[in-house]
């Protein structure tokens, strides 16, 4: 990483592309936000099974927000020395090699529209998840690559003239907001598209065959620390030094990586990491996946992933028209003794059940606090499965540490306690992704203080919250079985 001219003085702007928001916040050495904006974005819902962003919304937020950044740091933005970018990892993207132009919408992380064109390959899912990492799945960008190329015109006439550029979505930010328009990606984004290699930390050969996908479309991949090209901020030439997943980088929020601590990021969908440090665990029903990466060292986590979180409460405030939801919650957690159990199939089910079509649906008919909270405990108890799953692969973790939106919800994270008898900590600044950018960019010191102290959870006697529990996953199971 490139050093600060003067430690005291320098500032790092971390840019953080998420669902719902375009953001952009300055922050000193010492981990403390001097400067900060958002742009939000829209996500459009155009079929069933289809999740996108429109690509040029999301580059005039970029557009937006630099250039507020830069009116509120005023004469301080020459003290900026580097810039880091963290975006969704499993967005897609094609665009026009010399134009730049989107050829797609973004497709989120969340799309599913390919999830049949995949049943083909199931006998060889054991085998992509040795090589990536991942489960067989269509929320990873490999199913909506091809999809592309399949389907839209443009993208067809951009490769028959080659001229096609396709890969994660942060490549193709890469490619704008960089002087050199450079074609390159990081490992954590590639690693989503089910296309790179654990082993080799590259595309994978036998994968690019398998899903008829040619190298040469895809950017060239390097590390998560690397200087990826320079933004130009009113004729500042700012490196961009960083360029890694939000999940990723959540979890540098408050300091070193500790490998007694399990993390949960919460947001448009919910994370739970054990840390593995540079070994590769392997789960039959969970994630391996790349973190971080310098010239150095390589860093990995177990990971369980639940789609439906914020997106799910979105998905009850439409669906079952009730207004105010997040307004609501914190009294309704409190106040509701005995909720329904919410199956909750929000954009697909993910680990530890990997069940692409799975119906929402309710145990009965309930009020809208009740349908609530139900939607709040199906959140902790897709968490509490993964963090079952994970004990068959590593030591138990002592504590786990909480961020991200819904993490403000005490109902919430007391029902995590309580589940997984450890203790929760919720740090003060709950939105994590541009902190621990920040952290990376400023050489992962060791020393880096939260400005205020958090809350813990500690675990209580909940025996009402571990029936549902129980029962849910009895259903859990039962369905995962006929889905087989």
């Amino acid at each position: 990483m490139k050093p600060a001219p003067d430690p005291s003085k320098a500032l790092y702007l971390c840019l953080d592309q998420g669902g719902h928001a375009t953001r952009a916040i300055v922050f000193n050495g010492e981990g403390e936000p001097v400067a900060e904006t958002f742009q939000n974005i829209r996500t459009q819902h155009p079929q069933a099974d289809r999740i996108e962003h429109d690509a040029n919304e999301l580059l005039t937020s970029f557009k937006q927000i630099l250039h507020d950044i830069c009116a509120q740091l005023g004469d301080r933005k020459q003290a900026l020395v580097a810039a880091g970018l963290a975006t969704q990892r499993s967005n897609i993207v094609c665009w026009h090699k010399e134009t730049g132009e989107a050829l797609t919408p973004v497709l989120s992380w969340q799309d599913r529209r390919a999830h049949a064109w995949l049943k083909p390959f199931h006998d060889k899912a054991e085998d992509i998840h040795k090589t990536t990492g991942l489960f067989l799945s269509p929320h990873y960008g490999a199913s909506k690559l091809k999809w592309c190329l399949e389907h839209i015109p443009a993208v067809q006439q951009a490769l028959a003239e080659g001229q096609l550029c396709l890969g994660p979505m942060a490549s193709f930010l890469i490619y704008h907001l960089t002087r050199e328009h450079a074609f390159v990606t990081d490992v954590v984004n590639a690693s989503r598209t089910q296309l790179w290699s654990l082993h080799t930390n590259n595309w994978d050969p036998a994968l690019l065959k398998l899903f008829a996908i040619e190298e040469g479309l895809l950017p060239e991949c390097k590390p998560t620390v690397f200087t990826f090209g320079h933004l130009q901020l009113d004729g500042i030439d700012i490196p961009l030094e960083l360029v890694t997943g939000d999940q990723s980088a959540a979890m540098f929020a408050y300091g070193k990586i500790q490998p007694d601590t399990a993390y949960i990021n919460t947001g448009t969908g919910a994370f739970i990491s054990r840390p593995s440090g540079p070994l590769k665990i392997y789960g039959r029903r969970l994630l391996t996946s790349v973190i971080n990466q310098d010239e150095e060292t390589t860093q990995y986590v177990l990971e369980g992933t639940v789609n439906g979180a914020g997106s799910a409460l979105l998905w009850l405030a439409e669906e079952h028209h009730i207004e105010d939801v997040e307004q609501h919650l914190p009294g309704w957690l409190d106040e509701v003794k005995n909720p329904p159990l919410f199956f909750n199939g929000i954009s697909g089910l993910a680990s530890p059940f990997w069940i692409a079509d799975f119906p929402c649906a309710f145990s009965r008919n309930a009020s809208n606090a009740e349908k609530a909270v139900a939607v709040i405990e199906s959140i902790v108890f897709l968490l509490c499965a993964n963090a079952a799953e994970m004990k068959k692969l590593s030591s138990p973790p002592e504590q786990i540490q909480i961020t991200g939106g819904l993490a403000v919800l005490d109902g919430m994270c007391q029902r995590l306690a309580d589940l997984t008898g450890l203790p929760i900590y919720r740090p003060k600044e709950c939105e994590a992704t541009a902190r621990g950018t920040a952290y990376i960019l400023c050489g992962q010191p060791n020393h880096w203080p939260e400005t205020r102290p958090g809350v813990w959870f500690k675990p209580a006697n909940n025996p009402a919250l571990l029936q549902r529990y129980d029962t849910w996953m009895s259903h859990m199971l039962d369905t995962m079985r006929q889905s087989a």
